[in-house]
């Protein structure tokens, strides 16, 4: 871990849930706020416990701690223990999906109906749950962000249910920034570009889809975990305390793109 960046995010302190491994957005997003000052405590899915608690370990995290964001109770579990711990916290980063990959392959017309249940309670309502609980410990005020993707706006191949979940999690945002918006509470979205993590590896021909996004953004880039925890960190900080109910792309502009320029190649690596 590298000395501290910036004192940005010196005296604030809060969770990120959703840690999986090192590559995870989520990870990104924890090395970024430990860098800028920031306090942090970790929530993980059970299955996920020895690969999170080595992020744990490598950010100084002050606790890491189960949670299974499906079981009924368990949210609301976490943040009792995060109270136990902390009077006040300044943020909150809800990094938790879950699809069926069964469901990920053909149509989506083909979902069933509990597996669509599935998807929209762990990967949007998971969100909605975790932002009322933790409202209470932002006595003064904070910042909830959650992530998404272009997915959720245009039809990407093989994305199916997560699309629209993520459309229902985009559509959260809005109403949560309003419901918590007179407690200066502000919820904000960053729907990264694609970026090879645990999560990705469901989807279908996902090494196409990153050299396609490569190939046709403005910035010829690839989404790193290090350009969205950039992103979180201005969002956490006092730099963005006049934004809130956006959604922030942080994908080398691929979603400002309506046809591919027809002399776009794929740059060299």
């Amino acid at each position: 871990m590298d000395e501290c960046k910036s004192n940005l995010l010196k005296g604030k302190r809060g969770v990120i849930m959703g840690i999986a491994n090192d590559r995870s957005i989520a990870s990104g997003i924890a090395e970024a706020f430990i860098n800028h000052g920031a306090e942090i405590g970790i929530s993980y899915h059970p299955a996920l416990e020895s690969r999170a608690m080595k992020i744990a370990e490598s950010t100084g995290a002050s606790f890491a701690h189960s949670c299974d964001a499906e079981k009924e109770g368990e949210i609301a579990s976490f943040f009792n223990k995060v109270g136990q711990k902390w009077d006040n916290i300044d943020f909150l980063i809800h990094s938790i999906a879950f699809a069926d990959k069964t469901y990920m392959k053909d149509k989506y017309s083909d979902i069933t109906k509990d597996a669509f249940a599935q998807a929209l309670d762990i990967s949007c309502y998971s969100f909605t749950e975790a932002a009322k609980e933790c409202a209470p410990l932002m006595k003064n005020g904070g910042s909830m962000i959650t992530l998404s993707y272009y997915g959720a706006q245009k039809f990407i191949p093989h994305y199916n249910v997560m699309g629209v979940a993520k459309a229902a999690l985009e559509a959260s945002v809005m109403y949560l920034a309003n419901d918590f918006g007179v407690d200066n509470i502000r919820v904000n979205c960053i729907s990264a570009g694609p970026i090879r993590t645990l999560a990705s590896s469901a989807i279908r021909d996902f090494p196409e889809l990153l050299s396609w996004h490569r190939t046709h953004s403005p910035i010829k880039s690839n989404t790193t975990i290090e350009e969205v925890g950039g992103t979180a960190t201005y969002l956490v900080s006092e730099l963005s305390k006049g934004v809130t109910g956006e959604i922030i792309y942080v994908d080398s502009g691929y979603h400002t793109i309506g046809v591919r320029s027809p002399e776009n190649k794929a740059p060299k690596q």
